[in-house]
């Protein structure tokens, strides 16, 4: 923070008032997470509502870990135990306090400030306008993409008093949310980036997403956009006086006009300026996003009066990589966080909150190089050492010259390399067995070679996941449902193709309340990978009893047969097991029927050793409005199933019938809880909220050749695909043995190359496939789009009359699956 707050201070900026024992001390963190809370006695916690859950209910517990100052509403009730244990200021709307803390604190910043917003490439134009920046002068910028209500103020709070210029994203979906991060942020100079249709279901038009975007520098002094965008030249030139502009284009009557000229891996930039000066930049970038990206990061850099050497100087040490926070498999079953674009201390936070978030492994490892242009090395590195000691590092290796530091906090933990060349020389992979490894460094110390010596060897075929839009999606689900009401999570199959155990942890640190797998085997893994929640095995086994009992998984009972056998197991080893009654009232798969109740009410009397968790059905057709009469019918068969089982229990099972789609069709019958399962992975099968969710996965792969044929040509097995006038095609790395579906074959299905489509063309083969590339400028080594955005799952399942499902889980294991936060 740019300034500690005394209680006076808070309650001037909050209007709240305070009730507990007094705080005499000076608040230096504001925290929202109970989970990341650094230096207790300075820390103000603030309790945020939300469609999670109540940061009020963590307040016991950050008490006895020494938290004494706390942000509430006005009208919780505060604990008479707690009244004089801790200071509590009561608010009336939490969220608004916190916001205008950070106000208060960016009024503090005297320095230039750049807000940047737009509908797509944000966080990477901030991202390479720190790393150019930083050559220069000590930026402090919003961590991977904070750029909501509320990861703007906690990226304010992250603006520290040496930071020369500070970097601020801030994303909306929605009207009235931008008048919000304006007041908190008010930029010096503004970047619009440029306008998509990402979050369009929240705006009457494009023109209003654009006039509400455009409330960010409604003070800013300069503000930079892209004059070929014509929706966005037309409201920015009608609403700001000319003055303010800085625009660029490729056309002239622009105050930069650019041209490029592409080479094999790399562009060179001209920029000439109205007044004909010229400026000619060497950027490692070919495609029209970065090129267009970092055309915005070289005229900011230009305006906020870098010199041309340094701009250079930053864009030598960028890459065309993505700049996410990913989680990897490496070797001897340890797991790899590469971080290995990142260098200053906010996003070290939040790298290490990723890891402390990741299931148990032997020990917690942390690859660190310098931090470059970040301030005093002797505060900055107390800083670092703070928070090793607070995530429980068991090992640090630094890389570089101050990194040494650390070496006077952790003298038994720490050991130095002066390069990455002497790193790698002394680096053992097998020294690591079943570690967390968390790799993080600025970009001249190319850590990406570190992550290569570690991760697990698969074929360049890669599945990713966004766990940032599976978060996005279980809280979409999440505010459909009352407050109350549970959620099972369906991570059966392997979590529908994305990885299980990953999943999973993401999942029980979300909050969900159960699991569900189909098998029991399944539940052993997620156990052994330290998966603490509920486990419901949907199809359970006899030969599984002894994997039920010593790994606590909770079968499902489908008839009477199978209730006897469990019944008998559990009687004949004096144990009681958790069971969840499976009821079919027409999907005609397993379950009880109405016939089976009287049998069914003898034998829970006979087998009390058995308690029912909870009684469910499954719905067969809540994706289809055509099925909705006999949805209907299946609703009341049930309720009137479960209201006599229970009339005969002694205590309360839960009840569910609801699916994602029966989440979103018959949401009064929510009952006491309901199961996600494909709505989570951003498939929303009613069609009603598509546009809702986020896609979650990602398939890609790579192109291993290209050939040009000529007219007449033919390719692949048995002569399938034909080239009458010729043309080129690629080789991709992928075929049916990866999942990629035979019925794609002949045209069916497509890949996106650079943005286009490319058509297969002949027969899927086992480990490869050839597409249609003519017309497409495409290199071997050039990423592959299998499906992700631009190409949605309903689409490619509607093409070979499948579900996208079948997709999903037909991945097969040999594919690396990498999650990340973006």
């Amino acid at each position: 923070m740019l300034s500690p707050l005394t209680i006076a201070r808070l309650l001037e900026i909050t209007g709240g008032k305070v009730q507990g024992r007094d705080f005499s001390g000076q608040i230096s963190h504001v925290g929202i997470d109970s989970r990341q809370v650094i230096q207790p006695d300075q820390t103000l916690f603030v309790a945020l509502r939300g469609a999670k859950a109540d940061g009020a209910a963590y307040i016991p517990v950050l008490v006895e870990e020494g938290v004494t100052c706390f942000l509430v509403h006005w009208d919780w009730k505060i604990p008479a135990e707690l009244e004089r244990e801790a200071t509590f200021i009561q608010v009336e709307d939490t969220r608004a306090a916190l916001q205008a803390i950070a106000a208060y604190e960016r009024s503090l910043f005297a320095k230039p400030l750049v807000g940047i917003t737009g509908s797509n490439g944000k966080t990477i134009v901030k991202e390479w306008l720190g790393q150019v920046l930083s050559q220069s002068y000590t930026v402090a910028k919003s961590p991977k993409s904070y750029n909501s209500q509320v990861g703007v103020p906690l990226s304010i709070f992250g603006i520290q008093p040496y930071h020369q210029v500070a970097l601020l994203e801030a994303g909306i979906s929605k009207t009235g949310e931008m008048a919000k991060l304006e007041q908190m942020t008010h930029p010096d100079l503004g970047i619009f980036t440029n306008i998509g249709s990402a979050h369009e279901e929240g705006f009457a038009s494009r023109e209003e997403k654009i006039r509400e975007k455009l409330l960010l520098f409604a003070h800013s002094k300069l503000l930079i956009y892209c004059r070929d965008q014509e929706p966005v030249r037309e409201q920015v030139e009608s609403q700001f006086d000319r003055e303010r502009l800085i625009s660029w284009s490729a056309r002239p009557a622009a105050d930069f006009s650019i041209s490029v000229k592409k080479q094999e891996s790399l562009s060179k930039l001209m920029l000439m300026k109205s007044d004909l000066s010229t400026f000619t930049f060497q950027v490692p970038f070919t495609d029209t996003a970065s090129l267009e990206n970092i055309t915005h990061v070289i005229i900011a850099a230009l305006t906020l009066g870098q010199d041309f050497p340094a701009i250079q100087a930053g864009l030598d040490q960028l890459k065309p990589v993505d700049m996410r926070l990913t989680l990897k498999p490496g070797l001897s079953d340890s797991l790899l966080i590469d971080d290995t674009y990142n260098n200053d201390l906010a996003g070290l936070k939040v790298a290490l909150e990723f890891m402390s978030q990741q299931r148990p492994k032997r020990s917690k490892v942390l690859i660190l190089s310098d931090l470059l242009q970040q301030g005093l090395p002797e505060k900055i590195y107390t800083e670092v050492a703070e928070l090793i000691r607070s995530y429980g590092l068991d090992q640090i290796i630094g890389v570089g010259k101050e990194v040494k530091r650390l070496e006077y906090y952790f003298p038994d933990r720490f050991e130095n390399y002066p390069s990455t060349e002497l790193l790698l020389a002394a680096l053992d992979p097998d020294a690591f067995q079943n570690d967390l490894i968390l790799v993080t460094g600025a970009r001249p110390f190319a850590f990406e070679r570190v992550v290569n010596r570690l991760q697990q060897r698969i074929h360049g075929t890669t599945l990713e996941i966004n766990l940032n839009a599976l978060t996005h999606n279980f809280n979409f689900y999440k505010r459909q449902l009352k407050p109350e009401t549970k959620m099972m999570v369906m991570v059966k199959a392997f979590a529908y193709g994305g990885g299980a155990a990953e999943i999973a942890n993401h999942l029980q640190t979300m909050g969900a309340d159960y699991l569900a797998v189909a098998f029991s085997d399944e539940g052993v893994s997620l156990r052994k990978q330290g998966i603490r929640l509920p486990i419901l095995v949907l199809n359970p086994v006899e030969e599984s009893f002894d994997l039920l009992r010593e790994y606590q998984l909770e079968p499902v009972v489908f008839s009477p047969e199978f209730f006897k056998k469990l019944g008998s197991y559990a009687q004949n080893h004096d144990l009681q097991l958790s069971i969840h009654l499976d009821l079919d009232t027409g999907m005609h798969r397993l379950g009880f029927e109405q016939s089976h109740l009287d049998e069914l009410k003898d034998l829970i009397v006979t087998f009390p050793e058995l308690k029912i968790a909870s009684l469910y059905t499954h719905l067969v057709g809540a994706d289809e409005e055509e099925h909705e009469e006999f949805s209907r019918f299946q609703l009341r068969e049930f309720m009137e199933m479960k209201t006599k089982i229970e009339a005969i229990l002694p205590y309360k099972p839960l009840v569910h019938a609801l699916n994602s789609a029966g989440i979103v069709r018959y949401p009064e019958f929510q009952l006491d809880m309901v199961r996600l399962g494909i709505g989570l992975y951003g498939v929303e099968v009613t069609g009603k909220y598509d546009a809702a969710l986020k896609p979650v996965s990602t398939l890609k792969t790579s192109i291993s050749q290209v050939k040009t044929l000529a007219p007449g040509a033919t390719v692949g097995y048995s002569r399938k695909g034909q080239l009458p006038e010729g043309g080129k095609i690629a080789t991709l790395a992928i075929g049916y043995a990866d999942g990629y579906d035979r019925r794609f074959s002949q045209g069916k299905g497509y890949v996106l190359i650079q943005g286009q489509k490319a058509p297969v063309i002949g027969n899927v083969c086992m480990d490869m496939v050839m597409v249609d590339v003519s017309g497409i400028e495409a290199r071997a080594g050039d990423e592959a789009v299998i499906y992700g955005e631009g190409i949605s799952l309903k689409e490619l399942a509607d093409r070979i009359g499948t579900i996208p499902y079948e997709l999903l889980t037909n991945i097969s294991a040999r594919v690396k699956r990498v999650y990340y936060l973006d």
